[in-house]
Order: structure tokens, then C-alpha cells, then sequence
């Protein structure tokens, strides 16, 4: 897997000064790169304090994102499965009669939260300091 993947979907052209000037893709950076998605961000933080499966992921999620960030099975288990091929995630062997995906956070999946964590505090100091939010305490 390359460090930089592109989206391409239709690629359209435009003309310029008479030349016809194909569109540039656009690239998307690696997944587990800053910023992350609040999918990915929501996800990797609910696995922090250890394996979960799908039901439970879901319900940490709405509980540190609220109402507004609800995600369904389709949602969950698609980001799952992106995250697991990134390297951030992984599912754990399915336990005797347990059919419910387990998964677990992995190292780079730590590292990523960790980097995320940094960079939203920064951003938090900045807004304090303009007097954009109130300081806590």
C-alpha cells in the first residue's frame, strides 16, 4: 500500500488559453494520519480502554461523540474493516460460542490517537487564548 492513495472519480479537463489542461486528483492522506476523521478518532478512542465488539463500539461512540454522531452497523463495521486494513485496528479470534466481531486497538491505532489527542489540544489552547471558548476550572 503506497503512503498516499488519490481519489478518482470522474476526472474532467478544462480548457485554458486554447489548451486542454487534464484535472489534477486530488490525494488523500493515509488513513491514521492527521486529522483523522471523528469516525476514526470516535473509533480508536472507544477501543483505548480495551477490545470491543461492534454493539458496544457503537454505544461508547454515542456516548463520547452524543446524539449527533450516531453510527449504524454499516458505518461501524466499514470503517472497521478500513481500519483494520490500515493497520490501526485488528479483529480478535472469535472466543467458543461468541459470534459478536471482537476488535482491538494496535499499536499504530494507539499512536494515531495519541497524535490526534496532541493536535486537538493545540487547537483547544488556541481557541482559549483568543477567548473563543472559556477556560475549564
Amino acid at each position: 500500500m503506497s503512503a498516499t492513495q488519490t481519489f478518482s472519480t470522474r476526472r474532467t479537463s478544462y480548457i485554458r488559453d486554447g489548451n486542454n489542461i487534464p484535472a489534477m486528483s486530488k490525494p488523500i492522506p493515509p488513513l491514521g494520519q492527521p486529522p483523522l476523521t471523528p469516525a476514526v478518532f470516535h473509533i480508536l478512542l472507544a477501543l483505548a480502554d480495551g477490545p470491543r465488539h461492534g454493539y458496544a463500539i457503537m454505544q461508547a461512540v454515542e456516548e463520547s461523540a452524543g446524539t449527533e454522531m450516531r453510527m449504524g452497523p454499516g458505518t461501524i463495521y466499514g470503517s472497521l474493516q478500513r481500519m483494520e486494513e490500515a493497520g490501526l485496528v485488528r479483529e480478535l479470534s472469535p472466543d467458543g460460542h461468541d459470534r459478536r466481531r471482537l476488535f482491538a486497538l494496535q499499536p499504530f491505532g494507539r499512536r494515531a490517537l495519541d497524535g490526534e489527542a496532541r493536535r486537538l489540544a493545540r487547537l483547544a489552547a488556541l481557541l482559549r487564548s483568543k477567548r473563543l471558548i472559556a477556560d475549564e476550572g
